[in-house]
């Protein structure tokens, strides 16, 4: 694997190399493209499956086995039935202590497995070498049979022997992940231990022994053609394992499993292959990857987000584009809910509570509008709220899809990005000057969807509720919203007056800026109703640590 060091705060990729991004505010650190190799993750992707694999076939074969022994029991078939019965025993013995071995929560390793394998595998292979040479042994088979019909009987039992490892083999081969070379190794014992058996009981006998020839090109074929199969078919699953593997990789990141979807792009919890640290993988959907115009913004928002080093937004990781062209970008993975969840689960907060999450998205808005980010679509899904770094509580914003930049670094491109004209922003909490469409915007636009944050948090619902998202943003350009202590009355009425000043439709009539909406939250009176004791408390009785989108 090869590392590429990058000085700048910013590169572009090229070729096979992931590019990762500098934050702005700790160039003073070596930042790492990571050029996409061999990782720990694929051999841990095949120990996982099989463990999987073995759980199942060693169930498949001690639940067989058990039928029939149970069989044995009910109807007993001679005079070894006995002996059979006591060697069964101890099959299924074997067998079920490596079930449960495979099925308890132990840590197993690779040859661990590998070993457990084996041992399911030979105490069946065992069994039936004997059940082979009881039934050869001094031409039993033939005892009573007219000798014209001896030739057809043991062609028949031959076949039938033949016939159990045969699914002893495919079973393998069905169930067992292999490479092609190691399946062929195993299947050949499993293919040659009957026909030696045969050749060695047969070979010395005076009845059998002209039988043999025929009977073991018989066994010959039927097992040729299963060992074919399995050997085959190995080696295709072994292909496509691989293939999927690398179809679920971007650069050094395995993607685990989707857990949420942006307007822009997807979410995946995904793994470093070296790093082994989970993380979160946001990509531009497909039908995204042709618009230059969502490219840039996708960009833009990386960009932007990597800047940030507050503890309440979300931190980055890597950033770029894989080989086939997908732009991504690395980010930490939160396992906990939105604020959105946290109200359509337990409804409303109680006012101490919604203004400390509220002060923690004060802090994130001030570093960001510090260097010029206006975030433009602060809503409850935009916040994640998760225990971290064992404090509970902890608020992080997310998702700078709509991100502008208003100070002077962006140069003339800048502007075109925000499609003049064009609505960007969630119906429910957008500002008016949003809505409006043609008008700039500034910290005060952010000011308003916290507001309308604040209103969701007390209340339950937005500032507006209406049918269509034409309707809800015509009330926040023309309507005053209800007061939160007219929808819920234990709203005190501090609170009430600062998300009403939040929410008035001239940015001149609100809070300056986003550190005085914070002053103003620190002095209201219920600041003190919420302690971190009550967070914990709150999070070990209620919470369920859920991923959520980031």
């Amino acid at each position: 694997m090869s590392i590429h060091h990058l000085d700048r705060p910013e590169a572009k990729a090229s070729g096979h190399t992931t590019t990762i991004l500098a934050p702005a505010a700790s160039r003073e650190r070596k930042c790492m493209a990571l050029v996409p190799g061999s990782g720990l993750g694929y051999t841990d992707e095949l120990h996982d499956l099989l463990r999987r694999r073995l759980r199942i076939v060693c169930l498949i074969l001690l639940l067989g086995s058990g039928a029939f022994f149970a069989r044995s029991l009910v109807a007993p078939t001679g005079i070894d039935d006995v002996q059979q019965q006591i060697i069964h025993a101890a099959v299924l013995l074997v067998l079920g202590t490596c079930t449960a071995t495979l099925w308890s929560r132990m840590a197993l390793g690779t040859p661990c497995l590998r070993r457990l394998e084996l041992i399911a595998f030979g105490a069946v292979v065992g069994y039936f070498g004997y059940l082979q040479v009881r039934d050869f042994a001094s031409h039993s088979i033939l005892h009573d049979i007219p000798e014209a019909e001896q030739a057809r009987v043991f062609q028949l039992a031959t076949i039938g022997i033949a016939m159990r490892w045969f699914a002893v083999i495919a079973l393998y081969g069905a169930f067992v992940p292999n490479t092609w070379r190691r399946c062929l190794a195993v299947v050949s014992v499993f293919t040659f231990v009957p026909m030696g058996l045969l050749i060695f009981v047969c070979f010395k006998c005076p009845v059998m022994g002209p039988l043999w020839p025929a009977a073991i090109f018989d066994m010959f074929v039927v097992l040729g053609i299963a060992s074919a199969m399995t050997i085959f078919g190995s080696h295709r699953i072994s292909e496509l394992q691989q293939q999927a593997f690398e179809a679920k990789k971007l650069g050094q990141y395995l993607l685990k499993r989707k857990i949420g979807s942006g307007g822009m792009g997807d979410v995946y919890l995904a793994e470093h292959l070296l790093l082994r640290r989970a993380c979160a993988v946001k990509t531009i959907k497909p039908d995204h990857m042709a618009d230059q115009q969502t490219l840039a913004r996708f960009e833009r928002e990386v960009r932007a987000m990597a800047t940030l080093t507050h503890w309440n937004s979300v931190e980055i990781y890597d950033y770029g584009h894989s080989p086939d062209g997908t732009f991504f970008y690395v980010m930490e993975y939160l396992p906990g809910m939105t604020l959105q969840e946290m109200i359509d689960r337990h409804g409303p907060l109680p006012a101490g509570r919604a203004i400390h999450f509220l002060r923690q998205v004060c802090a994130a808005l001030k570093e960001a509008h510090g260097i010029g980010l206006i975030h433009r679509d602060i809503k409850p899904s935009n916040v994640l709220v998760c225990e971290r770094g064992g404090v509970a509580d902890v608020a992080k914003l997310l998702d700078f899809g709509l991100v502008q930049d208003i100070s002077h670094r962006n140069g003339p491109d800048g502007d075109r990005l925000t499609m003049n004209g064009a609505i960007l922003g969630s119906p429910p909490f957008i500002s008016p000057e949003q809505a409006r469409g043609n008008q700039p915007v500034d910290e005060r636009t952010d000011i308003y969807g916290l507001g309308g944050l604040a209103y969701f948090l007390v209340t339950g619902r937005p500032p507006f509720e209406r049918d269509s998202a034409l309707e809800m943003m015509a009330a926040h350009l023309h309507e005053k919203p209800t007061p939160p202590s007219e929808v819920r009355a234990d709203v005190p009425r501090d609170l009430e007056e600062t998300i009403l000043r939040c929410l008035a439709k001239k940015p001149a009539d609100r809070f300056a800026d986003i550190g005085e909406v914070d002053r103003m939250l620190a002095q209201c009176e219920a600041v003190v109703d919420w302690s971190e004791d009550q967070a914990d408390a709150w999070w070990k009785r209620s919470a369920k640590r859920e991923p959520a989108l980031a």
